[in-house]
């Protein structure tokens, strides 16, 4: 359903929402998965939810998982969606459905919307508590990419590359295979954890273990990506992210402050726009978080909403 689905990302992915549930869910009987299926067997749908008290939400979490809802064939997803909820309200064990991660440029948010109040259902629609995912098209070249920006925005990439390797000395782009992964790992936690803030007590021993079985899960077929800027031999800057289909997902980042006056987060993001579109990525998505820095390569905001849904 994930292939069929061209509103599907890498974290609707079966393997991406069972390592999900093997780190943070809490009892088998909160896990709810609802097949679609003709009656010859044929799976049209399906969606995953997971139930904390009497509320259902979609399987994924919020602090972790930037989109997500149900998958179905285009031609039936309407005719998911109201066979989604009319077999959710057979169910006694919910009463309100909290449901985040649905981009507003995507069907299922107005599917699902709708379907519900069809079912004479309560829905209210609100932004996501992170409610923009900015989002870049990607230029077939990296040049014609350059090109495609404003003057201004084009000069201080290519200014900001200039100034490190100037000031700092050369660079290099440095990736994760599986002989270096862990090592690379380590550094990465060890820099989340130096960070400000948020940021500095995201990566508790829990999210720590999380990363890491993301890596082990995924670096194998290529879909993880763990990048860092090496300047002289030191790892300043880092970034996780997830190429799954011809779209390049920007998870997690985490820089130094050692040479954060010379941009090396912003100079890696950059190399890492460019090795997306070298291998043939179409979109570059900066995911959830209204960032000014997401902007400073080109990117434009996509709404990312939430229905709350009561019986």
């Amino acid at each position: 359903m994930v292939d069929a689905d061209d509103a599907a990302t890498f974290f609707h992915t079966p393997a991406y929402l069972k390592l999900y549930w093997e780190e943070f869910g809490e009892r088998p009987e909160h896990l709810l998965i609802a097949f679609g299926e003709e009656q010859d067997g044929r799976q049209i749908g399906a969606c995953a939810f997971e139930r904390t008290g009497t509320s259902l939400r979609f399987l994924g979490g919020t602090e972790v998982t930037d989109y997500m809802g149900p998958v179905a064939v285009p031609a039936r997803r309407d005719e998911y969606a109201k066979e989604l909820w009319s077999a959710l309200l057979h169910r006694t064990d919910w009463e309100t459905a909290d449901l985040w991660g649905l981009p507003e440029d995507r069907p299922w948010l107005g599917l699902l919307e709708a379907s519900a109040q069809d079912h004479g259902l309560t829905v209210e629609r609100a932004p996501d508590h992170d409610g923009v995912a900015p989002f870049l098209a990607l230029a077939p070249t990296w040049d014609a990419y350059l090109g495609s920006l404003t003057s201004k925005t084009r000069h201080e990439i290519k200014r900001k590359a200039k100034r490190l390797a100037s000031e700092a000395g050369p660079f290099a782009l440095v990736r994760a295979d599986p002989g270096s992964l862990n090592g690379l790992l380590d550094r990465f936690v060890e820099l989340h954890r130096l960070s400000e803030g948020p940021k500095g007590v995201f990566m508790q021993p829990g999210m720590e273990i999380f990363f890491r079985r993301l890596g082990e899960a995924f670096l194998p077929s290529g879909v993880f990506d763990l990048a860092f800027i090496d300047v002289g031999g030191s790892l300043e800057a880092g970034t996780i992210g997830f190429r799954f289909g011809s779209t390049f997902y920007l998870y997690n980042s985490a820089f130094s402050r050692r040479l954060e006056q010379l941009s090396p987060g912003m100079v890696l993001i950059s190399e890492v726009i460019r090795s997306a579109i070298g291998s043939g990525c179409e979109s570059f998505d900066l995911l959830k978080g209204d960032y000014a820095y997401k902007y400073r390569f080109g990117a434009v905001p996509r709404q990312v909403g939430r229905l709350v849904v009561s019986r």
